[in-house]
């Protein structure tokens, strides 16, 4: 059986799924497919900030820090309910950059972007204030600036949602076997469920992000691969170390830097590491050596020590990065590249080596803009001032929005409630009103078979794990007893005729 379509994607991290949606709202027939589960490697691996990149501008890439800048707003804008303000502060360190330096380089980050909904960069006092016995004593003045936060893996499948209501098709647990050009396109063999099909499309996108070479290789076997550079982020999660809604940007004495930021409300998000990974590596997954990087580098600043024993959670993603021969990998540009090959006449390959969260809509114009001259869309860019699923709240107020969730669900539990409007906004009542409003059994502080049952029946989750780690964080609330307990049921529930299978826990 062949399916015909004008545009296959492989991959459904954040590129793959922001190029479906933009396409797919052009008019095109669009495919994506994806090896395993939507943002389960690199798109759920990051920061989490939709942010212009500050250290960037030490390397003089202008063009890439203004660009996403400008997307900080749009993206804010798009989707309320998982992207939204945060303070930084940066602290000054005697022997480290200069003040002035610090001062001048927030200044031109203000100012680059075009920034109007974002405050200002604004000094403080580091001995007082909401920031008084965070920090060591050494550290009196900071200044104090914007950017976002964005709940990675949310944002990609906000971005498939999208898409599949345009008429996109989205399959994930679809591997790629076999890639070839046909005298009028590519034809692609796929497994699914074991199962064999045939795609005829019209083009591809390769958006395999770490695998975008492998996908490369399908095509055409002995290709270079010389433009890849891979490079390995770690990040840790500790309990929480200070009160606060701020978050710290900490510099390092290597030229480094590395955030600490609260999370999910009882912890402290620390990282990144930048280091070379090689495929045979095979695991991806913190080292040692990581951890110890990361507690050392925040209790160069943090007053009370960070160890690897208030290490509660890790997780470590590669970054396929446009490789530009830096011999440093923290200084290889995260802008993205985008390569065209015509493996079949007039018929085009189109790979992508890069690229960031935050600039992922303004890719996925470049993407359709490279791709006119071969397939005629029936619209303009739109995707600028669209609003992602759930993001439709009013003046994208969303302490207003989950207000009046209180009082018109005011029967359950607000924790509950707050998880369901930050994680879907308005079509949070969509799945409370498909439940009728009874969430069924509950897992942990916050995740309940009626949630569960909605990310089965709209977002493509397939397994436990696709719940407990990307589509939400409840695994990070959960006891052991207590995912043990959600994936028994889940593999019951939504996978009957399958053995149930909790080796990992």
């Amino acid at each position: 059986m062949t399916s015909s379509f004008d545009l296959l994607i492989i991959g459904g991290g954040i590129n793959g799924t922001a190029i479906a949606r933009d396409a797919a709202g052009r008019g095109l027939s669009v495919v994506l497919c994806e090896r395993d589960d939507l943002a389960s490697h690199t798109s759920s691996a990051s920061t989490k900030l939709i942010h212009g990149g500050l250290r960037y501008l030490e390397y003089f890439e202008f063009g890439l820090v203004r660009k996403a800048l400008q997307e900080r707003e749009v993206l804010l804008r798009s989707a309320p309910h998982v992207i939204w303000p945060l303070r930084f502060i940066l602290p000054y360190d005697k022997g480290l950059r200069p003040a002035w330096l610090l001062r001048l380089g927030l200044f031109i980050y203000d100012h680059l972007g075009g920034r109007k909904i974002l405050p200002a960069t604004t000094t403080v006092n580091l001995q007082s204030g909401p920031f008084k016995g965070q920090l060591r004593s050494r550290l009196t003045k900071g200044f104090e600036y914007s950017d976002c936060w964005v709940e990675d893996a949310r944002l990609v499948t906000l971005n498939a949602v999208d898409a599949h209501e345009r008429g996109a098709r989205i399959r994930t647990q679809t591997t790629v076997k076999t890639i070839k050009a046909m005298h009028d396109g590519y034809e692609a063999e796929v497994y699914e469920n074991e199962k064999s099909s045939t795609i005829h499309a019209k083009a591809v996108v390769n958006a395999a992000g770490p695998w975008v070479e492998d996908i490369l290789q399908k095509m055409k076997p002995g290709k270079s691969t010389a433009e890849l550079r891979l490079v390995k982020g770690s990040h840790i999660v500790t309990k929480k170390l200070f009160d606060g809604d701020h978050c710290y940007i900490f510099q390092n004495s290597d030229d480094r830097i590395i955030f600490a930021i609260p999370y999910e409300s009882d912890y402290t998000l620390i990282g990144t590491t930048d280091n070379p990974y090689e495929p045979s590596d095979r695991v991806v997954e913190i080292s040692e050596e990581e951890k110890i990087y990361l507690c050392e580098s925040a209790s160069e600043y943090f007053r009370k020590p960070v160890t690897p024993l208030e290490i509660v959670w890790t997780y470590s993603g590669v970054r396929p990065l446009f490789d530009d021969k830096n011999s440093d990998a923290s200084a290889v540009t995260r802008d993205y590249v985008l390569k065209i090959d015509e493996f079949s006449e007039n018929a085009p390959f189109l790979s992508i080596y890069g690229g960031k969260i935050t600039t992922s809509r303004k890719l996925a114009e470049h993407v359709l803009e490279k791709l006119s001259s071969y397939l005629k869309t029936k619209s303009e860019p739109w995707t600028r001032d669209a609003i992602l699923p759930g993001g439709d709240i009013k003046d994208a107020d969303f302490d207003e929005f989950y207000e009046g969730l209180k009082i018109k669900y005011s029967a359950i539990d607000f924790t509950i409630l707050k998880h369901l409007g930050r994680a879907y906004g308005t079509r949070a009542e969509k799945l409370l009103e498909n439940c009728c409003g009874n969430l069924g059994q509950r897992f942990g502080p916050v995740l309940t078979e009626a949630e569960a049952n909605y990310l089965v029946e709209y977002e493509w989750a397939k397994a436990a794990d696709d719940v407990l780690w990307r589509r939400t964080k409840s695994g990070l609330h959960m006891t052991p007893s207590e995912q043990f307990d959600f994936k028994k049921w889940f593999e019951k529930t939504h996978r009957p005729n399958s053995p149930t299978t909790l080796d990992e826990i």
